[in-house]
């Protein structure tokens, strides 16, 4: 039987493809197929000058000090494995490419030969792809990049001790690691920094949230007159930028000329003296330098829950709390059956970014009173959460960016853990099979 000779072996296409264009090529497609090779060649070129070379060094972290800058090397490695990625994903899609070819070729579709027609069908069926394809790139750059630049300082010994071009780094493998949990003087700093972070994260959180849902169900009870003041009221917390209204409530809070030790706390046992209220000590006592910052983040926090929850309900129907009441449910049983369903099934994925978002609020802690007072050990003071002890790991007398670099991707680790846990458990973002 003979074989019909316009027919295209995918088979055959992607055998060609393996070097790249001659795939296309023999799909008659020469423009798709130059694309391709011009880009190999130039990526074997690129990898002749200077890849192979970078990932040589990435591997080996220099010889010489002073004249091979680790650093620099580590750097120049991890974009060059970004380069390579980059190269492995156009080279299978080169392979793919041509094998689906020919084989619409086969099913009567003719391929596009020319540039016109190259245009025409990206904007008939490409067209997400077109704008896609750059954010990825910009993505991996921009993202992965700067993380797999931590990566590879958590497993080395970059340290006050090697600081390059004057001293080269190591590889170290896991003893950052290792060091965190084991070795004493780091051992205890973390325990207990990671301790306070989990109270802090669950605590503060949590309040802002209770707050904001609060005010937002009580102003939107029907018989709450001057809904519009108290909105404006509940918002100003929110129109005062963060860092200024931290930094106002530092000096609120000082123990010997803050407004709350002179003239609160003085008029409350002034006009209630039966209950002899002690003044604490809110910036040099660390327990209550935690219940001040914990006060003040809910303060801070709720005006945007209240918004969000707000808005959550004003969308559902009256018909439903008539039903209810109709039905003889009481205020409790509408609020559990109704109210607080809507609000946790449509909020549930930004009530955990208030989570992970305060496990990482460098801000309150550093602008309060700097992570103090009182000292843990390892350059952490006592109110000193992981990214704060993190600062000052890198910025001491005595560097750290080694441990520093592990104890972020721990944090990346718990935040991305719990946040996918949840999100699952949560269905937050569960789109349906569509």
């Amino acid at each position: 039987m003979m074989t019909d000779p316009q027919k295209q072996d995918p088979r055959k296409a992607k055998l060609l493809s393996i070097i790249p264009g001659l795939g296309q090529f023999y799909n008659h497609q020469v423009l798709k197929g130059s694309i391709f090779l011009v880009l190999f060649l130039a990526f074997v070129a690129e990898l002749a000058l200077a890849g192979v070379r970078q990932i040589v060094n990435l591997i080996t972290l220099g010889s010489t000090p002073m004249m091979d800058n680790s650093l620099f090397m580590m750097i120049e490695g991890t974009l060059q494995i970004l380069v390579l990625v980059v190269a492995i994903i156009l080279y299978a899609a080169n392979i793919y490419d041509a094998g689906n070819i020919a084989k619409q070729a086969n099913e009567g579709k003719k391929p596009s030969t020319s540039l016109v027609q190259m245009i025409k069908n990206i904007g008939d069926g490409g067209f997400p792809y077109l704008f896609s394809i750059p954010a990825y790139f910009l993505m991996l750059f921009i993202i992965v990049f700067p993380v797999l630049v931590t990566l590879f300082i958590a497993f080395s010994n970059y340290d006050f001790l090697h600081v390059p071009p004057a001293h080269l780094l190591d590889w170290v493998g896991f003893k950052n690691f290792t060091s965190l949990f084991f070795l004493s003087s780091y051992r205890q700093t973390f325990n207990a920094v990671f301790g306070w972070t989990i109270i802090w994260t669950v605590v503060a959180t949590t309040l802002q949230l209770f707050l904001g849902i609060f005010t937002a169900i009580v102003a939107n009870q029907d018989f709450i007159k001057f809904k519009r003041a108290f909105g404006v009221i509940f918002l100003l917390p929110w129109a005062v930028p963060a860092f200024i209204s931290i930094m106002s409530f530092s000096n609120i809070f000082n123990d010997s000329a803050g407004a709350i030790n002179v003239q609160v706390i003085p008029f409350f046992n002034k006009i209630l003296p039966f209950l002899h209220l002690s003044l604490p000590a809110w910036k040099t006592d660390p327990f209550w330098t935690k219940i001040a910052i914990i006060m003040i983040q809910g303060w801070l926090g709720f005006p945007y829950i209240y918004v969000m929850v707000t808005g959550i309900l004003q969308a559902i129907p009256e018909d439903l709390y008539e039903a209810a009441t109709l039905d003889g449910a009481s205020a409790i049983q509408k609020f559990n059956h109704i109210t607080a369903p809507t609000i946790f099934t449509v909020a549930a994925p930004i009530f955990i970014t208030q989570y992970t978002g305060n496990f990482n609020n460098f801000s309150m802690i550093y602008l309060f009173n700097s992570g103090g007072p009182g000292d843990v050990g390892g350059g952490a003071g006592g109110t000193d959460i992981l990214i704060s002890w993190i600062y000052k790991l890198t910025t001491g007398q005595s560097p750290q960016y080694s441990i520093a670099a592990a104890v972020t991707l721990l944090i990346s680790v718990i935040v991305i853990g719990v946040s996918m846990i949840v999100f699952k458990k949560t269905g937050a973002f569960d789109l349906g099979d569509d």
